[in-house]
Formats: structure tokens, C-alpha cells, sequence
């Protein structure tokens, strides 16, 4: 997912999509794990993902907490 497909998503979409990618990272595992998947990388490019939504998600937190204060 691009950084700025990412950027035009609300908060909760942002959630949604992580706890997708984090579902998709652990069948992506098992599935490994029983037999090897075609193309292993794939795990790589979907942590790589979650960590970008992290990473939005925090510096979005980080905003609204300064907002308030």
C-alpha cells in the first residue's frame, strides 16, 4: 500500500486495515510453516505494511495529543 493511499484514510479505516494485515501476516506464517508459499516475500512486504500503518496511526495520536494540550 502507498504512503499516500495511506495518508487519505481515516483513523478507523486505518485500524480496520491493520487488523486485516495482521490477520493476513498470521495465515501468511501458518501457511509457511505446513508448506512452503510460492512466494515468501510476501511476508515481508505485508510487515512492512503494518509498520506503515503504525506509523500513521501513532503520528496521528502524537497530533491529537498536542492539539489538546
Amino acid at each position: 500500500m502507498k504512503n499516500s493511499e495511506i495518508l487519505e484514510l481515516s483513523t478507523e479505516e486505518l485500524n480496520a486495515k491493520l487488523s486485516e494485515e495482521r490477520s493476513t501476516l498470521t495465515k501468511l506464517r501458518f501457511a509457511h510453516a505446513v508448506s512452503a508459499i510460492e512466494n515468501p516475500s510476501r511476508i515481508t512486504k505485508v510487515r512492512k505494511g503494518i509498520a506503515q500503518l503504525n506509523t500513521e496511526l501513532t503520528k496521528r495520536k502524537a497530533a491529537s495529543a498536542s492539539e489538546k494540550n
